[in-house]
């Protein structure tokens, strides 16, 4: 048999994505477009680069005889779409017209038809750069296409990523083909589909409208600010009410009244148009909390139907950390998986599975532990070299066994460090390998990362990163968190231990690390465990507001040179700044 890979393409307009996967179902490479570029969520850009395919290609497929394209869109496009665009409603031109100020959702028309054309043009240009590349660089190498549906191509990454062997699988996003709504059925590495919605309800229309209310820019992916204010606000009735008037839920779909949408936006617009960010935290609560009714909504009447007692929880909806720390509790269902990448970047390995399944049958893993996130590039060795040998200014010690007491120990001392080790994660979150580490004890920290590091607001909380023996002692109703999918809420005596990481509401965004998963991220806790008797870590993402993290030696000595970080430490390099004693 020719020697066979599998690459999938992520080519939704925002978060493209590749990912490599060898025919035995292994996950070569995965990554967002994001990192190489250094541009926040690649906003229409192609995923396989001209000037990287071939690169990677080279370093993760040797002696490839066949490769076999997965995407993450269906060729064949709704017939909505070939009408819009026969209408001239996706060119700059149709943009402008003034018809378009009436809402079909939540959204106005114009943003929406801006969305689908930014779209249809991904999706026409889709695998063009990995076809001229590789007629080039691989001549005698046999290429094949493959399409597959986008919402499958989420439940395939996320269910293929669990450790279920059965389970259910809801897919919640902005739109796909049909609908923004998809509930399968997985069993023995199968996947059918249950039920579809179809229409143009969408839950995470909602959201993306609701960063837009409260003075963020669902553009640049700041859905996340609103889940940090939201724990500063309270519960608005009137507001509330609004929101119920305009969408409920109904069976497994959305059920929308448009007039009574049009009428609410527009007060919720004037009520909010121009307010500073605290001004609009009960606006934030009430939405979260109805963000989260709609979903239990959905969850529990999936439920009931008694296919399974695991969920598996996937598409852009599910990066609702506040919300998925209530599913075990509140849905019905005994177990949840939400993939690392639930995004559209994790639709790329989606396609890639497929397309593996497609040739060599079903989409099981022979390993069931959860998916390793551990998937992306590394830093380069040459690179980190020259630094070590250029590097005037610094100061720069080998540690080489001594890395994880070294570290620890400047971190007690309330130092804020740098890390990047190994291969990056795959998905949004910095999961120990390209992390701002600090000390949790320290109430002050959150102040000094938000002011002096990420440069963001204040109300912006930091996830604890806790060794998984001490789960149960320091957060009510302990589950595994690998990815930091869920927040979960502190016990009462342990938020006094670690305050810098518990946000207002008590709770925390918390990474379970085990030695299995991440033995130097392991050791270093455990290190800082020996020296302080407190077995967490505050974790965030090495980056600043508005970039994506790190990709490279240089992008690391970048933020470390232009913030407060007091050390960096790649591989068992430490570096510090000339005035550091």
């Amino acid at each position: 048999m020719k020697t066979t890979y599998f690459i999938g393409l992520s080519v939704t307009y925002h978060d493209p994505a590749i990912a490599i996967v060898d025919c035995s179902r292994n996950i070569l490479f995965a990554e967002a477009t994001e990192r190489h570029l250094q541009l926040k969520r690649a906003l229409n850009c192609e995923p396989d680069s001209l000037y990287r395919i071939v690169e990677l290609l080279q370093d993760y497929c040797p002696a490839a005889q066949r490769f076999h394209i997965g995407f993450n869109w269906l060729r064949s496009r709704p017939f909505y779409e070939h009408f819009c665009s026969a209408a001239d409603y996706f060119t700059p031109q149709g943009l402008l017209r003034p018809r378009f100020a009436k809402r079909s959702t939540f959204f106005e028309k114009y943003k929406i038809f801006h969305m689908l054309a930014c779209q249809t043009h991904a999706i026409s240009r889709a695998g063009i750069n990995i076809a001229r590349m590789v007629r080039e660089a691989f001549p005698s190498v046999e290429l094949n296409f493959r399409h597959f549906d986008h919402h499958l191509t989420h439940a395939a990454f996320a269910c293929y990523a669990s450790p279920f062997a059965e389970a259910d699988c809801v897919v919640v996003d902005s739109y796909g083909e049909h609908g923004s709504l998809a509930f399968y059925r997985y069993r023995e590495g199968r996947l059918s589909l249950y039920r579809q919605a179809e229409g143009i309800e969408s839950l995470g229309f909602f959201y993306m409208k609701l960063t837009e209310l409260c003075g963020f820019n669902w553009i640049k992916g700041e859905e996340w600010k609103v889940m940090g204010l939201a724990a500063y606000g309270s519960f608005d009735d009137g507001v509330y009410k609004l929101f119920r008037s305009m969408v409920q839920v109904d069976d497994l779909g959305l059920k929308q009244r448009l007039p009574e949408m049009r009428r609410g936006m527009e007060l919720l617009e004037r009520q909010f148009r121009g307010c500073r960010p605290m001004e609009a935290a009960d606006l934030a609560y009430t939405g979260q909390y109805f963000f989260a009714e709609l979903m239990l909504g959905l969850l529990e009447n999936f439920r009931s139907l008694g296919f399974s007692e695991n969920l598996v929880l996937c598409g852009g909806c599910a990066l609702n950390s506040s919300f998925n720390g209530q599913i075990a509790e509140r849905s019905g269902y005994c177990r949840l998986y939400i993939p690392p990448a639930p995004a559209d970047d994790g639709t790329a390995v989606g396609a890639a599975v497929l397309a593996c399944d497609r040739v060599f049958g079903d989409l099981r893993k022979s390993n069931p532990e959860p998916m390793s996130p551990y998937l992306g590039s590394t830093a380069s060795a040459e690179c980190l070299q020259r630094l070590v040998r250029f590097g005037a200014g610094f100061k720069i010690k080998h540690l080489r066994g001594d890395l994880a007491r070294e570290t620890a120990k400047l971190l007690s001392e309330g130092r804020l460090i740098g890390w990047m080790q190994g291969r990056a994660e795959f998905g949004p979150r910095a999961l120990g390998n390209r992390s701002i580490l600090a000390d949790p004890r320290r109430a002050e920290m959150k102040h000094k990362i938000n002011s002096m590091v990420k440069f963001r607001e204040e109300f912006r909380p930091f996830a604890p990163a806790i060794l998984h023996e001490f789960g149960e002692q320091y957060f009510e109703n302990y589950v595994e968190t690998p990815y930091m999918e869920r927040a979960l809420r502190f016990r009462a005596e342990a938020c006094d231990r670690v305050p810098a990481v518990v946000h207002v509401d008590h709770t925390g965004r918390l990474q379970t690390v085990k030695r299995e998963w991440n033995a130097p991220f392991h050791d270093l806790l455990q290190a800082f465990h020996r020296i302080t008797d407190v077995p967490v870590l505050l974790n965030t993402s090495f980056n600043v507001m508005g970039k994506p993290i790190i990709h490279t030696v240089e992008d690391a000595l970048g933020v470390f040179l232009t913030t407060g970080l007091d050390a960096l430490v790649i591989g068992d390099y430490l570096l510090s700044k000339p005035t550091e004693p």
